[in-house]
């Protein structure tokens, strides 16, 4: 049990499927002046288990790939021998049914989304197709199936006139996308050993990093038209001022990414701070929701 928890790399999806999925239903809440309920939090689940899904699949199908590596091979118990991949496949099944159990509950417009998710996740990892190792779709699908449709679904649940709302979809997306351009600088040499061809392997490591550090500010620009646009009550800067300053004092010793790998890039060793700061700003406006 304890190998199949570590091969779902829940540290790594929590605060952010977290963020995207109250986010989700809090802006269909704010701007759209849906009466949020049960539904959300069923799909909150789901979220979690694809996600769970997505990193489980991930190191099933790359146990031999991550041999080469130290740091990665000691991280994924199929490498180590503590799972065996039929069970990590047994697991991950499970993990779906969870998943499509809870897209279900919230909705047809929830589960279509939640089945897109699946499906990329999906193919993003496994071997006969490995989107992952294509260039430029690496970044498309996984910035679309581990962030904007994280959002989308939990939006789904109540209402699906976009509009607008794009503009926060894709900042949604730019934020993933900058995770994993990030995570492609990270693994430039042990991803090279293995023979995956992705964006970082075509462009390089310096222009992957000048991307993934244009995503940032991409990401901010979407929050700020966001603010103009009034998705966020006012309010909520107060919340935002308040717990910023505390939660980065308490994490300033912090010198590692949300995967444990030590840097030197501020962005990226408060990474775990700033979900933080986000998951409390939100139930904040949780809680303000369902008074």
């Amino acid at each position: 049990m304890h190998g199949i928890i570590k091969l779902t790399r829940w540290q790594e999806f929590l605060l952010f499927t977290t963020v995207l999925t109250l986010l989700g239903g809090l802006i269909a809440y704010e701007v759209r002046d849906e009466t949020l309920d049960w539904r959300l939090f069923a799909v909150l689940i789901a979220n979690l288990a694809a996600m769970a899904y997505a990193f489980m699949i991930n190191d099933i199908e790359d146990a031999e790939d991550d041999a080469h590596e130290a740091a990665r091979g000691s991280r994924n118990p199929i490498t180590t021998g503590e799972v065996t991949k039929q069970q990590g496949w047994i697991a991950a099944v499970l993990m779906v049914i969870v998943a499509l159990i809870g897209y279900w509950l919230g909705g047809i417009n929830a589960f279509i989304t939640g089945v897109v998710i699946l499906g990329l996740a999906h193919l993003y990892s496994w071997k006969p197709v490995r989107l992952k190792a294509l260039p430029l779709i690496d970044i498309l699908s996984h910035a679309s199936f581990l962030a904007m449709l994280l959002f989308l679904a939990a939006f789904f649940v109540y209402t699906t006139d976009i509009g607008e709302i794009w503009f926060l979809a894709v900042g949604t997306f730019l934020i993933s996308a900058y995770g994993q351009l990030w995570n492609q600088v990270r693994d430039y040499e042990a991803d090279r050993a293995a023979g995956l061809k992705n964006t970082a392997s075509v462009l390089g490591q310096s222009v992957t990093q000048m991307l993934a550090h244009a995503s940032i500010f991409g990401f901010l620009g979407s929050i700020l038209i966001s603010i103009y646009l009034g998705f966020f009550p006012l309010w909520l800067a107060l919340v935002l001022l308040i717990t910023t300053p505390v939660v980065l004092y308490i994490g300033r010793h912090n010198t590692t990414d949300m995967r444990g790998s030590e840097t030197e890039d501020f962005v990226g060793k408060t990474q775990e701070q700033w979900l933080i700061i986000f998951v409390l700003v939100l139930l904040a406006w949780l809680i303000e929701a369902f008074l």
